[in-house]
């Protein structure tokens, strides 16, 4: 199972957003990295058909999705940004308003419908409306939609924002237990999100893909680059517009500043291992410099 993005380019009026955009991805999951604005949103909705870009095409098994979009979508899972619901149905009736809207018959869609909401553990308020429900519930149901038609390829932009910490992570254990045989592609720009989840990481940067691989070997990028160093706190506002600083904190000493550099930044600067939200603060400057 491959999906191929093949030279996708998009812009609106005179803004490029994307620019010749071309991976190959297969089973597993793919956390999509970058700052909000970053066109994450516009390659997901490109990637499901949602809007078209100027340039470039979704190839699916070899097969071009731009002259077959029907079935794509029958193979398609996507959950967006601003999913919306009907807040008086309860959370079985949407899913099986869905699942009418995605053909499945009525036997079937009870069947497929009732799974979800124990997979996704909502079992016990599937029949309260959706308005009572707390945004990792919503979330929840968001996947459950998304899954009703047994997806191979399963799109998942900023699926997280807005939920507490616990709810994030039995988010992330969720997308965990359904990723085998399934390409899924999560966006985000929380970092411990796709540091925790995805087999490979994709850096989008500058209208592009910049780099593509797993936290340790992108990390590997920026090692040797992150120091550590105590600085007065009348100090510290200068170091943040000299250095990327990825970190800081309160000491009774002084403040403690994680840095970014290629040199040290002060003379008791030590070298520390380099983090993932590292080498995502390091881009992001490298994208507001550039």
């Amino acid at each position: 199972m491959t999906l191929e993005i093949k030279n996708i380019t998009k812009s609106y009026d005179n803004t490029m957003v994307l620019h010749d955009i071309s991976i190959v991805l297969e089973s597993g999951v793919y956390g999509l990295l970058g700052a909000n604005g970053s066109g994450k949103t516009t390659l997901m909705r490109i990637i499901c058909g949602v809007i078209k870009a100027n340039v470039g095409s979704i190839i699916y098994n070899g097969e071009n999705m731009n002259e077959k979009p029907d079935s794509f979508r029958s193979i398609l899972g996507f959950l967006p940004q601003d999913f919306r619901y009907y807040p008086d149905f309860t959370g079985l009736k949407f899913l099986l308003y869905m699942a009418a809207l995605k053909g499945l018959d009525n036997k079937m869609a009870k069947e497929k419908c009732n799974d979800l909401v124990h997979l996704v553990g909502l079992e016990d308020v599937k029949n309260k409306k959706i308005k009572k429900y707390s945004g990792g519930m919503k979330q929840r149901l968001g996947i459950a939609q998304a899954m009703i038609n047994d997806p191979k390829v399963l799109i998942l932009d900023e699926p997280t924002v807005g939920l507490d910490p616990k709810e994030r992570v039995r988010f992330r254990n969720l997308i965990s237990s359904f990723s085998k045989e399934k390409i899924i592609i999560l966006s985000t720009h929380i970092v411990s999100d796709v540091e925790y989840i995805a087999d490979e990481i994709l850096i989008l940067n500058n209208r592009k893909i910049e780099n593509r691989g797993s936290a340790i070997e992108l990390v590997k990028e920026i090692e040797g680059q992150v120091w550590e160093c105590v600085v007065q706190p009348a100090s510290a506002r200068e170091m943040r517009t000299k250095y990327v600083v990825s970190n800081e904190k309160h000491e009774a000493e002084g403040m403690i500043l994680r840095i970014v550099s290629n040199e040290q930044p002060t003379e008791n600067a030590k070298k520390v291992q380099p983090t993932l939200e590292d080498l995502y603060l390091y881009y992001l400057q490298e994208e507001v410099v550039k």
